[in-house]
């Protein structure tokens, strides 16, 4: 695989995401229930965090640069604790806002990407039945797909339970 079927396969991926969204509407955005009390708005800039500070490693490595800190403070250690943390830190916000922070964190990625030199060493990795892409600079290789992966892996079937519960009242 080269950057261009890369780049093409991650704005497919973006396009599904952004088609599911669609079809959940604005309108159900905020209703609990998703994971536990947790709503659709919730899960997104839950599953969206993270790939600021992907898009940012990616982009120092490419640089030669010191690797920056994740967003979240220093002494959240474990995976319930920054989840905690990213909750507590978007649930003021409004869907409008966090679904334009996502659109907008998905275009500085591809800007990224586009970035890369056209010779960037792209690994294709299948696991149990999945492809995966990891991008590597250096010694340093990145899941560029992650969010992705995270959303198919832990999250998507929760989801359209949820949404199959509230299409069927």
């Amino acid at each position: 695989m080269n950057k261009t079927e890369l780049l093409i396969w991650l704005r497919a991926e973006h396009q599904h995401w952004e088609e599911f969204l669609d079809h959940i509407g604005p309108e159900r955005m905020e209703v609990p229930g998703v994971n536990g009390d947790w709503s659709m708005k919730d899960m997104v800039a839950h599953l969206t965090c993270y790939q600021p500070w992907v898009t940012a490693r990616i982009q120092a490595a490419a640089h030669g640069a010191p690797e920056p800190l994740p967003p979240w403070p220093a002494e959240l250690q474990t995976d319930d604790e920054v989840n905690a943390w990213i909750y507590e830190s978007n649930r003021g916000r409004s869907v409008s806002e966090v679904l334009d922070n996502a659109r907008q964190m998905f275009h500085q990625f591809f800007a990224v990407i586009e970035n890369l030199p056209e010779d960037v060493r792209i690994e294709e990795v299948q696991h149990k039945g999945r492809m995966f892409y990891l991008v590597w600079l250096g010694e340093q290789r990145f899941q560029v797909g992650e969010i992705f992966d995270h959303f198919r892996d832990d999250h998507e079937s929760d989801i359209r339970a949820w949404l199959a519960g509230l299409e069927s009242q």
